[in-house]
């Protein structure tokens, strides 16, 4: 029985994750709080990827969700709050929430920047009532390999994606899933 305790407690957290992670609107951050941290996050990542900042400068605008927390045994979900950057100044707040099932074990945390790169993009973001990544817009996750090839003249799709900070026991980040809906911190 002491065997299987910590295997049972690991999966009652899994099975929980998704409810004690993705937490209401009502208990949304302060926008205090997810402003600070949303610009602090994209700052780090100007300073460690060119890449990412060339884009800043010719993007629409960026949504910013400085921390993810994802966990799952089984099932699974990932939550965070961020902010919607456009002309230099906050457009709103989001929340990022994703539910998963499968083969997977753990917990991590990881950030995000996407980069909307044209008025498609921003648009589809406004109108719809929670944008899931793999519909709608284009979007390019951008790796180390697709970075360094990324020039003025080679922005042409609807939104790039920089994943930042990962840390953690489980493998792997995709955004495809992803919904991501207004709040009100």
């Amino acid at each position: 029985m002491s065997k299987l305790r910590p295997l049972l407690m690991a999966a009652l957290i899994a099975a929980t994750a998704p409810a004690l992670i993705a937490p209401a609107t009502a208990h949304a951050a302060s926008a205090t709080k997810i402003r600070r941290e949303s610009d602090a996050a994209l700052q780090q990542l100007y300073a460690k990827n060119p890449s990412a900042k060339l884009l800043g400068q010719h993007a629409r605008a960026i949504l910013i969700f400085p921390r993810i927390v994802k966990a799952g045994l089984v099932i699974g979900g990932a939550y965070g709050e961020g902010e919607l950057k456009e002309g230099g100044k906050v457009a709103g707040y989001y929340s990022s929430v994703t539910a998963s099932w499968g083969l997977q074990a753990g917990a991590q945390s990881y950030g995000y920047a996407l980069f909307l790169m044209n008025q498609k993009a921003l648009n589809y973001l406004h109108e719809s009532k929670g944008w899931e990544i793999g519909t709608g817009p284009t979007v390019v996750v951008v790796k180390e390999g697709v970075a360094r090839s990324l020039t003025t003249s080679t922005l042409k799709d609807d939104a790039y994606a920089f994943i930042f900070d990962q840390a953690g026991l489980m493998a792997g980040v995709s955004l495809e899933g992803a919904k991501i809906s207004k709040i009100k911190p």
